[in-house]
């Protein structure tokens, strides 16, 4: 377990963050200065889509199916009201909170988030910098556009998690676990619902999936045992009528695209990449080995042996499976429906977050995410439960618009709306955010 020490990504800008967002604006706005990315959630969804791809909004910004559980995740929020109380003297706020041993500035997480590239070339590099610069814990993804190593260097003072999806190949995981905690990660994120992908129709309709052009990969490519894998995949002989690809200008810019990140596998540049067959192995081979549907309870036992960092199951959302996970002896739970990527008409987050926070009772942090847009979103989360709060696409709205700095603004608008409400709330820290602080409608 992680010990209690004061959090490395803690500068002392982060604590003042949220008091100084408002009159920043202001000041800047007497000069004609105004912020990097939309203030308002809407209308930084609408800047994002204006800014990004078809292709890589439809893949950060959609969900599955009808996107019914996407809406429910936001639903589920309108059941709930702030009770404002005025004649309390809330001038100094706390905004801190205990996560896995460590004091954090402040209860906000970002959700690891793949794929990255698509929103900007700096991807997780620019996401750990802004995280790290504003005290919040980075939760880097398994689907990342650079490796876990070189994210560690963009950012060594920052707090980081590793999720892990766990691959069909249990060397693999073994692997990526240990890399995790050599590069400085303080827990491990397993993401249980994605096992099978989900009906994800946007992308469907553009019939692009990111993983096979080569993107999003770097941390298998980067990885020993699956160069390995890649390597062994290229000695054995193809299957007879294995199907090709027309060639057609985007086959063709595919092939580039996948030439270029199998820079790790070659050892060369573009042209090594052309005429090797590894890099195109090497998408065959991640789409084998990504996910396996056989995962049950069993399996997690294996984590165990891999890492000696604590372990968090997220896409949790059933309280058998939160009652099964605690007897299981994890060490955290993450209620999640992966933002309604994987379940159309699932059940919304917010609406089990009450229960669940009940059945564990304290025993273990809480961390939950899907529908989370601003600071009002996390004080709800929190008084229902939650120990801390993961943001997710609006970072990546901020990231595809204005790179790194957009993406620290969208952390530092959230967290000073959270600090406003709680102080219109009569509150003086998040320990005191509560039920009693809400009013369901």
């Amino acid at each position: 377990m992680v010990t209690s020490s004061v959090a490395p990504d803690d500068p002392a800008a982060a604590r003042g963050i949220s008091r100084r967002t408002q009159s920043d604006i202001y000041r800047a706005g007497i000069s004609g200065t105004r912020p990097s990315v939309p203030v308002d959630p809407d209308r930084l969804e609408a800047a994002a889509r204006r800014a990004l791809s078809a292709e890589a909004f439809a893949y950060i910004a959609g969900g599955a199916g009808a996107e019914q559980t996407m809406a429910a995740n936001r639903d589920a929020f309108d059941r709930w009201q702030v009770w404002p109380r005025p004649l309390r003297d809330v001038s100094e706020r706390d905004l801190g909170v205990d996560f896995l041993g460590i004091r954090r500035p402040s209860p906000l997480i970002l959700a690891p988030l793949g794929v990255m590239e698509m929103a900007h070339a700096d991807a997780d590099l620019a996401v750990a910098r802004a995280a790290a610069s504003t005290g919040v814990p980075y939760t880097l993804s398994n689907q990342a556009s650079y490796p876990m190593e070189e994210t560690a260097r963009s950012a060594p003072g920052g707090s980081r998690l590793f999720q892990l999806y766990w691959s069909a190949s249990d060397e693999l995981n073994a692997s990526l676990l240990a890399r995790a905690e050599a590069s400085g990660c303080e827990a491990i994120v397993v993401t249980l619902d994605t096992h099978l992908l989900g009906w994800r129709t946007r992308d469907l309709d553009l019939a692009y999936l990111p993983f096979t052009r080569g993107m999003g990969i770097a941390q298998y490519t980067s990885d020993p045992v699956f160069q390995r894998l890649v390597r062994e995949r290229v000695r054995m002989p193809r299957a007879a009528g294995a199907p090709g690809v027309k060639v057609t200008p985007k086959a063709v810019a595919a092939a580039l695209t996948i030439a270029r990140k199998g820079a790790p596998l070659t050892g060369g540049g573009l042209r090594d990449g052309l005429r090797s067959p590894l890099p195109r192995a090497a998408v065959e081979t991640f789409l084998d080995v990504f996910s396996t549907p056989a995962l049950t309870w069993g399996h997690l036992a294996k984590a165990r042996e891999w890492t000696t960092l604590p372990i968090i199951l997220k896409g949790i959302v059933h309280p058998d499976d939160a009652r099964h996970a605690i007897d299981a002896g994890v060490d955290g739970l993450w209620i999640s429906n992966h933002g309604g990527r994987q379940i159309d008409r699932s059940v919304p987050t917010l609406a089990v977050l009450p229960e669940i926070a009940d059945i564990v009772g304290g025993r273990m942090p809480v961390v939950f995410d899907s529908g989370v847009r601003g600071g009002a979103d996390v004080a709800i989360a929190l008084a229902l439960g939650a120990t801390v709060v993961a943001l997710g696409r609006p970072y990546a709205y901020g990231l595809g618009i204005a790179g790194e700095e957009g993406v620290r603004d969208v952390i530092r608008n959230v967290l000073a709306e959270l600090d406003i409400t709680l102080g219109l709330a009569g509150l003086t820290s998040i320990a005191e955010l509560d039920r009693s602080a809400l009013r369901p409608v």
